[in-house]
């Protein structure tokens, strides 16, 4: 029935979408049809400076989505995931086991980067995040807006322009801008109470049951001032818990080592205290003779094994004996499962508080001043990969059983904006202050650092990061008397940056040398007891150096002109162009034109041309640190160097510079009233050149060269970061972008007291590079082109998210009961996961079933989820809901296990051979049972919840 069922929905929509050639969405759950007000009725603040433009009667597209409505009947809580599930063209999802992007997600509108869109709050500029996604997740090597730092509680509306709009607003506004309406309620309390969690078969690693679970406290009262004005607060309280999905760990656990080391601890006895660099000790003698001695203590030893390890006298030989792998035995002996060595993969824990204010008041008859903005603190925690005990990354010593390192975080966001507006003649002026900053700080838990000698430090101060933004703007806007329809709107903007980075404590980066001090390119390092050096820094996330710590700024000026002019009753005409200049790169001018004609009164056509652009951020130009990053399960000390580095510069890495884009935009609008329906469908071209991507890793130049040699100074600058990779942030590469979206939405009401309200919407789009790749010639002769800008940094901006997303959303009232019923497709998406293992850009092979088979990337289907919530309003100032997100239990395809890669070569006779080469897991010994690098809906399975809501 519930298969049938899924087949069903998706067979409709597209039914549907063969019929009216639609794509997108205008969400409008309403809990009262008394309440329901068309789109058209919504005067916009988006997308026109004409203040008295409705939505439908723009020349551009501009989505109206009711937060204040969704807030009681959606399952979902925050802003990012009720976007996700109300605006196909949206995306976001939380990621998993990928540092800092565990605690903040990044957001994508048509499919373009998380910095290629610009966040308003009441129409002022909203700051970025301090953090960049460096690890791997979509929107790799970008910025983003923490749209979860708002409350959605304190949100009216969302008005979402989805077209360019850089001459209007300036950089970022490539894909669109979302300006988020806070409310204005007044003389009244609201509040709601929401609690849930995930009931899934999935849960708590597949063994099913409960997990997850959120509480969600918001809170909202406004109050008038004076005539006119009003102050409107909201708190919001939420707590989550850890989700875990992870399978049973498979792979080797314990060698005999280990076993040896466990049993002289238990006698008093650290083997690990004994040897820093294992080829210099000076007791070597002692530690053979403790491991003959122990060795006796481990009974599964077989009589020829112990006696392999009684005649071996020296260091060396011990070391090719006890790397064999003993880990069923030794599991039994300590009374541990495999379980107990699982990672916490999916939803990291989170304890988030936010408070915030919107006011306006008069100060005089005709002139009002406003203000607005919050602060909003998350402390969240999320865990690495598992250090197991195997490994030199683990310090035995303090952990035996090995260990799971924690990213723990505290991210503090705040804003506030202040006005005055007024009317002086025939203009409208308002003249404004807005400040923003977000910082991002590091405690690293349950780790080591294993290149201290005595290890026994457990948490680490890492630093932080830290990003503020000032805006300061003069916007003006008047009708032209003398032509009627005509109307103008010009402005200034200044706004001035900082970024920063502050260093953590020593222990947190420091690779210390086998006396105990910060390790020179020239000093025996540490090893572990099979003389692999043991790395520096806190195990997870290594602290930022005192090289990494930095405060830099810009700023930049800009002045605007914005027109408007209904030329006849039926077409109107705009156009709008921006000057602006930056202090590091320069200046850009922009322009947009745009056209709405009326071919009746029901239908519109529209289109558009744009020119835009998008400055580099600070964090892209100066972020710098040393990173752990696995890459196909091998562990690399990845560090991220900024573009003035002596690194970038004797690899030839090019100065950042803006990104420019060129768009192209048309559609139709139609309004059935006898139907009651609501037909808009837009497609658009985007061309952006010189698009900012974060390159590869570099590996470390291997060898000796000569002191001096270029290669030799490389190899030092290497060293100093305490890294054996590079990556770098550069303008490598041109793409396009085309899609088409749409909507449709029906309203009927059968009854006064029966009413239904429908929105069927579909987004299809892609991106794809154009041109060559561009960067630095000394790499790119090198041969070095396909970690420029690789195969993974392909997948990652073409086709990471969902290319083709639907939605079907049906609000139904009937009396006192609220009815919502959605169902959503994901499209397909592609894991950057490669079979190219050795990044020569070509394809690779598996052998599956004992058959050679081609492959590129893992490729995980479409999948359809469904949200269905009930309410009941038991008084007007008192509605209960139930419901769920995810009601079927749906998860992403699974992961591939571990296969053999192939590659094709021909041999003397001209036939095909396949070589094999190095085994490949995409699950990680069955800990990503899903992808950790895409994920169009989570991993996380049934979400129930149930919330009360009060008005007073």
């Amino acid at each position: 029935m519930i298969k049938n069922y899924q087949k069903v929905i998706p067979l409709a929509a597209l039914f549907l979408v063969s019929v009216h050639v639609q794509a997108q969405i205008q969400t409008k759950a309403q809990t009262d049809s008394t309440k329901t007000k068309n789109i058209e009725e919504i005067k916009i603040t988006l997308g026109s400076r004409n203040k008295a433009r409705v939505a439908t009667d723009t020349p551009v597209p501009v989505d109206v989505i009711n937060i204040g409505a969704q807030s009681v009947m959606t399952p979902q809580m925050d802003l990012n995931q009720i976007l996700n599930y109300a605006a196909p063209s949206f995306t976001s999802n939380s990621t998993t086991v990928a540092d800092g992007t565990d605690h903040i997600d990044p957001a994508q509108l048509r499919g373009l980067g998380p910095d290629q869109v610009l966040v308003l709050l009441n129409g002022k500029r909203r700051h970025t995040s301090s953090l960049v996604n460096v690890n791997g997740s979509p929107g790799r090597g970008s910025v983003g807006t923490d749209l979860n730092a708002l409350p959605a509680f304190a949100i009216e509306r969302l008005e979402v322009l989805r077209d360019g709009a850089s001459a209007q607003y300036g950089s970022d506004a490539i894909a669109g801008v979302i300006n988020v309406i806070m409310k204005r309620n007044t003389n009244a309390l609201t509040a709601a109470i929401t609690a849930g969690g995930f009931n899934s078969n999935g849960a708590n690693d597949h063994q099913g049951g409960w997990d997850g679970a959120k509480y969600q406290v918001d809170l909202n009262y406004g109050v008038g001032i004076g005539k006119k004005g009003f102050i409107n607060f909201t708190a919001s309280l939420m707590k989550r818990d850890e989700t875990r999905r992870a399978g049973t760990a498979t792979g080797s656990i314990f060698n005999a080592y280990n076993a040896i080391e466990q049993r002289a601890l238990e006698n008093g006895v650290n083997l690990s205290s004994l040897f820093g660099n294992i080829g210099s000790t000076p007791n070597q003698q002692q530690i053979v003779d403790y491991i003959h001695q122990y060795a006796q203590g481990v009974n599964y030893f077989s009589p020829s094994f112990q006696s392999q390890i009684q005649n071996t006298n020296n260091i060396s030989g011990l070391q090719g004996i006890l790397g064999a792998d003993f880990t069923e035995n030794e599991l039994a002996y300590r009374g541990l499962t495999r379980n107990d060595f699982n990672m916490r993969v999916g939803q990291s824990r989170l304890t988030s508080g936010q408070f915030f204010m919107n006011s306006q008041f008069d100060l005089s008859d005709s002139v009002q001043g406003y203000a607005f903005g919050g602060i909003s603190y998350r402390s969240g925690n999320a865990g690495g990969f598992f250090r197991r005990p195997n490994v030199n990354r683990t310090p035995t010593s303090i952990y035996p059983n090995g260990f799971l390192p924690e990213i723990a975080s505290d991210v503090i966001d705040l804003s506030f904006a202040a006005g005055v507006k007024g009317k002086i003649g025939n203009v409208n002026y308002d003249i404004s202050n807005t400040f923003g900053q977000n910082t991002f700080d590091y405690t690293i838990k349950n780790t080591a650092n294993a290149s201290m000698l005595f290890p026994s430090k457990t948490e680490f101060d890492a630093g932080g990061l830290s990003f503020s933004q000032n805006t300061i703007n003069a916007d003006f806007d008047t009708k032209v008397d003398w032509l009627e329809g005509f109307n103008i709107a010009f402005g200034g903007e200044a706004r001035f940056e900082r970024y920063k980075i502050t260093s953590g404590e020593q222990a947190s980066w420091a690779l210390y040398n086998t006396s105990g001090t910060v390790s020179s390119p020239d000093d025996q390092k540490p090893t572990d007891f099979f003389g692999a050096v043991r790395p520096g820094g806190a195990q997870v996330f290594p602290g930022f150096r005192p090289e990494n710590s930095l405060n830099k700024g810009r700023r930049s000026v800009a002045a605007y002109l914005d027109t408007e002019l209904d030329v006849t009753d039926k077409w109107l005409i705009s156009g709008a162009v921006r000057f602006e200049n930056y202090s590091d790169f320069g200046s850009t001018f922009n322009y947009k034109i745009a056209t709405r004609y009326k071919l009746t009164d029901q239908i519109n056509i529209r289109a558009a041309h744009s020119t835009g652009f998008r400055a580099p951020s600070l964090q892209q130009i100066y972020y710098n640190t040393t990173s752990t990053q696995f890459v196909g399960g091998t562990a690399y000390e990845v560090g991220t160097f900024s573009n003035d580095s002596q690194i970038a510069k004797s690899l030839g890495i090019p100065t950042l510079k803006q990104e420019r884009s060129m768009s192209f935009s048309a559609g139709i609008t139609t309004k059935i009233p006898q139907a009651n329906l609501t037909i808009t469908v837009d497609g658009y071209y985007i061309k952006i050149k010189d698009r900012v991507v974060l390159t590869d890793q570099f590996l470390r130049p291997s060898g000796t060269y000569p002191a001096g040699s270029s290669e030799f100074n490389l190899q030092r600058e290497f060293d100093k970061a305490n890294a054996n990779a590079a990556t770098f942030f550069t303008n490598a590469i041109d793409t396009q972008t085309k899609g088409l979206e749409g909507v449709i939405s029906h309203r009927a009401k059968f009854s006064p007291k029966v009413s239904l309200s429908s929105d069927l919407a579909v987004t299809v789009s892609r991106t794809n590079r154009i041109g060559n790749i561009r960067g630095s010639d000394l790499l790119i002769n090198a041969g070095q082109i396909n970690r420029y800008y690789s195969e993974m940094s392909r997948v990652y901006l073409e086709e990471a998210i969902p290319r083709f997303k639907a939605s079907l959303n049906n609000s139904l009232e009937v009396s006192k009961f609220s009815f919502l019923l959605r169902n959503v497709y994901f499209g397909k998406v592609t894991d950057p996961n490669t079979m190219d293992v050795n990044g020569d850009g070509k394809i690779g092979y598996q052998i599956i079933n004992g058959s050679v088979v081609e492959t590129e990337h893992p490729v995980w289907g479409g999948k359809i989820i469904t949200d269905l919530s009930v309410g009941y309003k038991f008084t007007k100032n008192f509605i209960l809901t139930i419901g769920a997100n995810n009601l079927f239990d749906i998860y992403p395809d699974r992961n591939l296990g571990p296969a053999t890669v192939q590659r094709p070569s021909m041999n003397s006779s001209g036939e095909v051979v396949y070589n094999a080469a190095a085994p490949i897991d995409l699950s990680n010994q069955n800990q990503f049972v899903y992808s950790r690098n895409v994920s169009q809906f989570g991993m996380n399975g049934r979400f129930l919840f149930t919330r009360l809501n009060f008005n007073f």
